[in-house]
């Protein structure tokens, strides 16, 4: 069976976390936080990196540091992880949906100036397979109504968006390092600053509400309890996993990208006979590779294709159920406008297999397997 993810390891990462045991720390913000954070500071050139115990521990946080009041109002793509909404409410804030493009899957920056009103005080953004939201429009939106911008970059570390990194472009940008990832700490994430003013609190939000890392650095002689906040600093043991990635990111990315235009190139005479539709990727976004995908004709389509696979040794998926029509989503939260595109493109996607170190020989079995249904089925 050809594995849909196989979680990364380059083959450093037991080194530095024995490093990390022998330095006799392996809590949080030591040597290997250190390095990681500032690695992803310099490359994509970003005010202030935190690691984080997860991509929802991102969130969580900058929801928190936008200080939403009970009521506020959020604006979301439907089409996402059940994290974007549920660290709105975690905040107090109501989520409002609003309809995606078909092209990218991402928000229609189209369609969010009609969700605001006078409760409304952000808007954030899911840059779906690590391909970026129209963020000119979307940034211009916000400035205009004095709004924050937060991006959901779980999928979008190493693409950007004319050439300025995904994650760096709103006022805070989230990442997830999940063994889905294309770059993985096992479970973690990191939390993008734009605004210095938020560091400090930012910091003690991920210390449990304490001023620890003053204390840490020397900055005071005792540390205490100032604000809310939680568990959310990772490992060092997280971290060294993380580092040995770090240190291999061109490669990663690039080999990602490789597995990506295979498949792209395999596959477009199926798209050029309308079986199937393919990933968009507009001309002023570069991609990571994150995930390929393609869309078939309908759900009853994508379930037999799935099954199809599966049966010959290929594991794909499927992705998000809009969160508007799950039973939270009905329970807490409310979608703006018409779904003219959401659930329809939703039930079509399904996801090849995809990640570091996919060889050329089973990635030519999954096009062979996928060649073979449309001829069974047409």
């Amino acid at each position: 069976m050809i594995s849909f993810n196989v979680p990364i390891f380059i083959g450093d990462e037991l080194r530095y976390i024995e490093q990390a045991v022998k330095n006799h720390k392996i809590s949080g913000d030591g040597l290997f936080t250190k390095k990681c954070s500032s690695w992803l500071e310099s490359r994509f050139q970003a005010q202030k990196v935190l690691l984080t115990t997860s991509g929802t521990s991102a969130l969580d946080m900058a929801m928190f540091l936008c200080d939403f009041q009970k009521g506020d109002e959020i604006i979301l793509p439907s089409y996402t992880f059940s994290s974007t909404a549920t660290s709105i409410l975690i905040s107090g804030g109501v989520p409002v949906f609003v309809d995606i493009r078909p092209d990218t899957m991402n928000i229609d920056e189209g369609k969010i100036e009609a969700a605001i009103t006078e409760r409304t005080k952000a808007i954030v953004v899911m840059h779906y397979a690590g391909i970026a939201c129209e963020m000119d429009s979307i940034m211009e939106i916000a400035h205009r109504h004095n709004l924050k911008v937060i991006e959901d970059a779980a999928q979008g570390m190493m693409s950007t968006y004319k050439g300025r990194a995904l994650g760096t472009i709103g006022d805070f940008g989230c990442y997830s390092f999940h063994e889905t990832k294309n770059y993985s700490m096992g479970e973690g994430g990191a939390l993008v600053i734009k605004n210095p003013a938020f560091n400090e609190r930012a910091e003690i939000l991920r210390e449990k509400g304490t001023n620890r890392s003053k204390f840490f650095r020397g900055q005071i002689d005792k540390y205490t309890w100032i604000d809310i906040g939680s568990s959310y600093l990772p490992s060092e043991l997280n971290a060294a996993y993380l580092w040995a990635q770090l240190q291999c990111a061109d490669e990663i990315n690039e080999n990602r990208l490789a597995s990506w235009k295979k498949y792209y190139e395999a596959l477009r005479p199926l798209e050029y006979s309308g079986k199937v539709a393919l990933p968009t990727v507009p001309p002023e976004c570069q991609h990571n590779g994150h995930i390929f995908y393609l869309k078939l004709l309908n759900l009853q389509e994508r379930t037999k294709f799935i099954r199809f696979m599966n049966d010959n040794g290929v594991n794909c998926a499927f992705h998000y159920v809009p969160l508007h029509s799950a039973p939270a989503g009905k329970k807490y939260c409310r979608f703006c406008g018409e779904d003219e595109f959401t659930t329809r493109e939703s039930e079509r996607l399904v996801r090849l297999p995809m990640y570091y170190g996919l060889t050329t020989e089973d990635l030519q079995k999954v096009v062979a397997v996928i060649k073979k249904f449309f001829r069974r089925n047409f």
